[in-house]
């Protein structure tokens, strides 16, 4: 449903200068970035990430934000973060094509607490409106790759169809990426909504889990 003239809408943005503060590890068949909080925690947050993958500095920065606020953060399987990382309330993050994946994750996951998509791209079918846990969405009104009309919609059914708690919060002036591919000093103009996007993004994580 989203906008196909820009396929691959993720190169909008600045990449930041960024090593990160945890660890690559192999889950498996799975490489992950993991990073915890400085004091012991059983809350963790499981982060999927755009098209550019988990190795993308702005990705890790945004895990160790989490991780800075007291959740364990891992893109990697529920099994590892409870049984290694002794997490016991797990929520889920997701930008843009990890939207669309932490979408999936609140219908189909009860392990999760809660969830937020930050401008996942709308996929529209009957089977993607009961949320099993509460989900945040976070979407920016310039956005060419996910225009206001499937926002609209995704609301409305989200109204008739939904019986968990939700938000859908749009924010004005801002494009595809902004919370977490510009940097805060990029434009005085985009800082404010940066920040109370991530503020928003931690509230509905710390309220719920």
């Amino acid at each position: 449903m989203a906008n196909e003239a820009k396929p691959c809408p993720c190169h909008i943005g600045d990449t930041a200068d960024y090593g990160g503060l945890g660890q690559e590890v192999q889950l498996e068949h799975i490489n992950a970035y993991v990073v915890k909080p400085a004091v012991a925690s059983d809350k963790a947050i499981v982060v999927i990430h755009d098209i550019y993958g988990w190795q993308l500095p702005n990705t890790r920065y945004m895990a160790d934000m989490l991780a800075d606020n007291g959740y364990i953060e891992v893109d990697s399987v529920l099994r590892f973060l409870t049984e290694q990382c002794g997490a016991k309330h797990i929520g889920a993050v997701g930008f843009c094509w990890g939207g669309v994946a932490t979408h999936y994750l609140a219908l189909q996951y009860q392990q999760i607490k809660a969830a937020v998509s930050v401008y996942g791209i709308i996929r529209d079918s009957d089977d993607r409106y009961e949320l099993k846990v509460p989900t945040l969405f976070i979407f920016g009104e310039k956005d060419e790759i996910i225009p206001l009309d499937q926002v609209s919609v995704l609301e409305a059914k989200l109204k008739e169809k939904c019986t968990a708690d939700y938000q859908v919060k749009i924010f004005p002036g801002q494009t595809h990426g902004f919370v977490h591919r510009k940097r805060e000093d990029m434009n005085r103009t985009d800082k404010p909504s940066i920040l109370e996007a991530r503020s928003d993004l931690l509230n509905w994580l710390n309220k719920y889990i």
